[in-house]
């Protein structure tokens, strides 16, 4: 069994991952590495937390746009087109599902919003219909209080103060 230097193993997996985004099967053979040790360094690499595409710069938008490009293709031209781009299929399938979860998320979201816009709207209206009551009772309050002086200015009697 032969031990590679972690060197070495670094400059083998920089040939497959991106930029360059070569096969396995072409770097290994090319190494004169066997592709199963290949596939172990490429495991361990991501395990440890090396990004294996180029796909952490990608936006959204683009993310979308490749995924729109990529739904018609069949997975021998799907796992062409990803070689090519530096991306994995699982990546894409990936992104169409939290897209798709994310239109879920949004739907459940506009619902739970326009529940709570009409619970608003109703607070509201009670807020509302109760403010008029009060501002008829204190219209009345002060009404009757400016008769009752009146009344008192009548008869000549002096306020009571209380």
């Amino acid at each position: 069994m032969t031990g590679y230097s972690p060197e070495r193993k670094e400059a083998v997996l920089s040939k497959v991952l991106p930029p360059q985004s070569r096969s396995v099967v072409e770097v290994a053979n090319e190494e004169g590495i066997h592709c199963s040790t290949l596939y172990a360094w490429l495991k361990v690499a991501q395990n440890n937390g090396v990004t294996m595409s180029n796909s952490t710069s990608l936006t959204a938008e683009k993310k979308l746009a490749i995924i729109i490009e990529t739904s018609p293709l069949t997975e021998s031209e799907l796992a062409k087109y990803c070689r090519e781009n530096g991306f994995y299929p699982e990546q894409i399938k990936v992104w169409k599902s939290e897209f798709v979860q994310g239109m879920q998320i949004k739907k459940v979201s506009k619902k739970a919003s326009i529940k709570e816009a009409q619970a608003d709207k109703a607070e509201i209206k009670k807020l509302k219909k109760e403010l008029r009551r009060k501002e008829k009772a204190l219209a009345e309050t002060a009404a009757i209080l400016v008769l009752r002086k009146k009344l008192n200015a009548f008869y000549g009697q002096e306020d009571e103060e209380s």
